[in-house]
């Protein structure tokens, strides 16, 4: 049985990539930050088709509380085949204007976060690589192409996702030989409650869906362990491809 540990699980990417993998035979490890959303997941992603599911509520700012979640993915499953982060928050407004608790809690929910659980998951992700040497495991984490092309008012979110994308290169380059792969998602406006703050300006039905950024995520899942792809960047049609 491959596993899987997703951070922010209960709703939006997250949501739809655990029921995927659901869907797909894994045995699941589900992160968010309410009890009572996780055990809705749990419920949920047990009927449509996972072995087993562990929900951990975790506060991805909390070292400690991440530290927790890998242990008990390791005590249920042993190894780990995908690490999934995709949890995060979203900070909009001028730079010389944003309070430093914004920054703070930006920086260690979209970015310390991930290489907190980077570190503590390599040996899971390493023992699941010698295992299935034809696909090797994979870290994949939600970055934005706000990170890879600067947007006015999002600077402390653009650069937060812009070192995601540098995590995961370097985790690639250090861990693609021990059959661990690591790979940036980088997606423009998606259509999920994060970004209906600026459904006045830009319609949802103009923001990529959900699903597409699902398929990536299968894609990822199925290539072979000699193939490493560091980071996918999804634009929206009639853009520029520049912009979110």
């Amino acid at each position: 049985m491959r596993t899987a540990l997703i951070t922010g699980a209960s709703r939006g990417i997250g949501h739809g990539i655990a029921v995927e993998l659901a869907r797909q035979g894994f045995g699941l490890t589900v992160t968010s930050r309410r009890d009572e959303d996780l055990t809705a997941l749990a419920a949920e992603l047990t009927d449509t088709g996972a072995p087993g599911v562990v929900p951990v509520a975790a506060d991805l700012g909390d070292r400690t509380a991440l530290a927790a979640v890998i242990d008990r993915h390791r005590q249920t499953y042993a190894t780990m085949d995908a690490l999934i982060l995709s949890g995060g928050v979203g900070t909009g407004g001028a730079l010389e204007t944003l309070p430093a608790h914004r920054v703070d809690k930006t920086i260690a929910v979209n970015l310390t976060s991930a290489i907190a659980m980077v570190q503590t998951a390599l040996p899971l992700l390493r023992a699941a690589a010698a295992a299935d040497r034809e696909h090797g495991a994979r870290v994949i984490a939600l970055s934005s192409i706000t990170g890879v092309h600067a947007e006015r008012g999002l600077a402390v979110y653009g650069a937060s996702k812009a070192a995601l994308i540098s995590l995961m290169e370097t985790v690639n380059a250090e861990e693609s030989a021990n059959g661990v792969m690591a790979t940036a998602i980088a997606p423009a406006y998606v259509a999920t409650d994060m970004s209906a703050w600026t459904t006045d300006t830009i319609p949802a039905d103009t923001m990529i869906p959900v699903d597409d950024v699902v398929a990536v995520v299968r894609m990822l899942l199925e290539f072979g362990a000699t193939t490493s792809l560091t980071k996918v960047v999804l634009s929206r049609s009639g853009t520029s491809g520049f912009t979110a």
